[in-house]
């Protein structure tokens, strides 16, 4: 036994969270799943609160609205409240609702309001694409051109971004920024703080994409002051395929009319008043727009009473100790194929939680890992994802991993494959 070996052994003996680990469940022939930041795996929990769900539909019908132990007209603000601690935020600045790309929608069509010489949007290049389609599209409803409008800090290597060239790109006539707090390819954690106070100084509204760090990232947004923010539940939280979505909105903007609005961002003591005169709720649940799908909702529940119990910051604490110790196992590969490069900051408060490495051959070796059972992620062009999830991932994982990368690269086995991704990536 090496001592790197012997070292996973003891972290998993010291591992707070391996309770958690029994709890979910596995791909069959896949037992080290390194996927979490695309998809999460589905808990006993989240399978539970869901068939609670359907026997509440099949007990109580209509009146499971109103009856039993989760009614689901209040139930999005009950998830929102489970969310909050994983955030920083009051329950009342969340909404639990839609998709990032719905939400996205509904806040920047509230808070892009262009005037005069402040008509544009700052970005990056490395966005993730439903953000950039978004942003064009309300610029396009609102009458103003992407194209003189849409401004997008480009990174200087490819793969991470630099906060005090995007400060330097806050001119007089940015209107709001969007950004990633976690960089999708390369895994790089902004610095949000840094971001908001030199955007408020500017007179700049900012908002960040949280897909890539709640669940893994605690964060501090009422306190940062940030506008607003969107993510996804379906990574980190392990809400299921689609699961839905939220978005936190400051108090500070609470009581501005929304830009998309719909029955269920009423005041709930006046919804079913059903008078066509839109009483908006005084909180961010205004920001709700359709009917909720509950049986989209209810996995959800189940899993954050997880986070509740593990705390967000022993997952933090967790998370960078794998990331950490699968840097160190996989430096050792460089040596067999020095085209190896990893573009995740080594840096602990720069990386999310996924370790990102490029290699040419990168679409194959995904497709030979899966074949192993490892399941990575793979991102075009040539970037291979592993995603350690603090709840299910054991340092062992890490370590076996790592011995199965070894393997494929001492034999080159991944020659067998296409280069070519899948039709899901």
């Amino acid at each position: 036994m090496t001592l790197l070996h012997k070292l996973a052994l003891d972290l998993d003996k010291q591992d707070k969270l391996s309770i958690f680990r029994d709890e979910f469940y596995f791909p069959e022939d896949s037992p080290i799943y390194l996927d979490g930041n695309s998809l999460g795996l589905l808990s006993k929990r989240a399978e539970a609160s869901l068939l609670a769900s359907l026997e509440d539909w099949k007990r109580y019908a209509i009146d499971g609205w109103t009856n039993g132990e989760n009614p689901w007209f209040y139930y999005g603000e009950k998830l929102s409240g489970l969310k909050a601690p994983l955030i920083g935020a009051s329950p009342k600045e969340i909404a639990t609702a839609g998709s990032i790309t719905s939400n996205l929608h509904q806040l920047i069509s509230t808070l892009y309001q262009p005037e005069g010489t402040k008509t544009k949007i700052l970005t990056d290049n490395l966005a993730f694409p439903t953000d950039i389609y978004v942003l064009e599209s309300q610029m396009k409803l609102k009458g103003v051109n992407p194209a003189d409008n849409l401004m997008k800090v480009v990174s200087s290597d490819g793969q991470t971004l630099n906060e005090d060239r995007i400060i330097e790109k806050m001119t007089e006539d940015i209107c709001l920024i969007l950004l990633p707090s976690v960089l999708y390819r390369s895994g790089q954690l902004l610095d949000l703080n840094k971001l908001t106070k030199a955007a408020h100084e500017r007179n700049i509204i900012i908002g960040f994409d949280l897909a890539h760090s709640i669940g893994v990232v605690p964060h501090q947004l009422h306190e940062t002051g940030c506008d607003f923010a969107v993510w996804c539940t379906y990574k980190y939280l392990n809400s299921g395929p689609g699961g839905v979505g939220g978005l936190f909105l400051h108090e500070k903007h609470h009581g501005t009319e929304p830009g998309l609005t719909g029955w269920f961002g009423s005041d709930k003591s006046k919804q079913f008043d059903m008078s066509h005169t839109f009483t908006p709720a005084d909180d961010a649940s205004a920001f709700q727009l359709g009917t909720p799908h509950i049986l989209n909702c209810a996995p959800l529940q189940g899993s954050l009473e997880m986070f509740q119990e593990a705390g967000i910051a022993t997952i933090r604490e967790k998370s960078l100790r794998m990331t950490a110790f699968m840097r160190k196992l996989f430096s050792e590969l460089k040596l067999l194929d020095d085209r190896i490069e990893f573009i995740t900051p080594e840096e602990d408060h720069r990386r999310g939680g996924h370790l990102a490495l490029s290699h040419p051959d990168a679409a194959r070796i995904c497709k030979d890992l899966k074949t192993r059972g490892v399941i990575p992620d793979f991102r075009a062009p040539h970037f291979i994802r592993f995603a350690p999830a603090p709840l299910y991932t054991s340092f062992t994982d890490v370590w076996e991993t790592y011995q199965v990368l070894k393997s494929i690269l001492e034999s080159k086995s991944y020659e067998r494959f296409s280069n070519e991704r899948n039709v899901i990536a």
